[in-house]
């Protein structure tokens, strides 16, 4: 008994809490089956790594803040009138996260057709191939960092969108961006451009983009430049799926 004490106490500083919970219960097993010392080790350590990886998985879908959980297997592909079903797949092999330099991806349509849908399904397969996300809507990335510039600690806030590996921004497009907001966003695609890929979804196409913001051609330029230079565009067109019932029913 003092051995098993000592032995959970060694685990429990290891952090190896998968093998103190099922250490005894494996080795009753490994009698059973008649496992050599090497078998007993290796279905521990297995479990230990298959555990680790699954809490790892975890921590990074909860630090992504989805708003839902989305999978591309459930994506309604018949309904948009016009996408690139093999363009969008491609993007789930992440070559645009792998390239050097890596590519933007910016997803283009009226609403309710699925672009939301599809940037949590590459952020939410692009933490569980080990990489980290965070999901944002462009608004809340402004009212934000306008907060954080207020009270100084814009640097501090600013760390948090240039960290993850993919950085996905919802909603671009749909409430007007007045300079100040247009400034702290053009700060978060310059500084992660060439260095992290950026997910956009927008329901305005590029020669519409200096309507949201504020008409500043000069800015918007600046910023499509960096956006567009390494970038995959897709562009996803007919009614919105959410009025789908209404159309039905006429």
């Amino acid at each position: 008994m003092i051995m098993t004490d000592l032995l959970d106490t060694h685990l429990d500083t290891l952090r190896l809490l998968y093998t103190r919970q099922h250490y005894d219960s494996l080795a009753k097993t490994a009698g059973e089956r008649q496992w050599s010392c090497v078998d007993y080790l290796a279905n521990l350590i297995t479990g230990e790594i298959e555990e680790r990886n699954t809490r790892a998985i975890q921590r990074r879908v909860s630090a992504a803040r989805f708003p839902v959980i989305k999978s591309l297997e459930d994506f309604q592909w018949s309904w948009p009138k016009t996408l690139d079903r093999e363009k969008v797949q491609s993007l789930f092999r992440f070559g645009f996260l792998t390239s050097s330099p890596p590519s933007n991806v910016i997803l283009v349509g009226n609403v309710g057709l699925g672009k939301t849908h599809l940037s949590i399904a590459l952020g939410h397969t692009a933490c569980l191939r080990g990489y980290s996300v965070l999901f944002t809507t462009a608004v809340d990335i402004i009212n934000t960092l306008a907060a954080a510039q207020s009270s100084g600690r814009l640097k501090q806030e600013l760390a948090r969108y240039l960290k993850p590996a993919v950085l996905v921004i919802d909603e671009l497009g749909y409430l007007p961006i007045d300079k100040q907001g247009a400034d702290l966003l053009f700060q978060i695609i310059s500084q992660r451009y060439e260095r992290a890929p950026i997910v956009i979804t927008t329901n305005r196409t590029y020669k519409h983009w200096p309507s949201i913001f504020n008409n500043d051609s000069t800015l918007t330029s600046a910023l499509l430049d960096r956006l567009l230079h390494h970038a995959e565009t897709i562009v996803i067109d007919g009614k919105s799926y959410r009025t789908r019932d209404d159309i039905r029913d006429h």
